[in-house]
């Protein structure tokens, strides 16, 4: 069985790491962080914006600034189908 995290990786998405920096209401003037990683594509970072939409929505916490870092893990380069099987005695 294959794992999730390859089998994306192989349909072009990618690590993404966000930092999330936010204010609670019992401690407004605390600026906490949470960090939240996915596989995700970018530049559209579609997963990243779904879990950010729920976050507003659900969780009672003021956001005040996102840092994103993403990165292919797997390349072009470093991906190619092979023709076939060379033995060696």
């Amino acid at each position: 069985m294959t794992e999730r995290g390859f089998i994306t990786q192989l349909q072009g998405y990618g690590l993404t790491t966000a930092e999330i920096h936010f204010y609670r209401p019992d401690a407004p003037s605390l600026l906490q962080l949470f960090v939240w990683q996915e596989y995700d594509l970018a530049p559209d970072f579609p997963v990243l914006f779904e879990f950010l939409d729920h976050w507003r929505r659900e969780i009672e916490a003021a956001l005040h600034s996102v840092r994103i870092v993403h990165d292919r893990l797997i390349r072009p380069t470093e991906w190619r189908a092979v023709d076939g099987v060379i033995s060696l005695p």
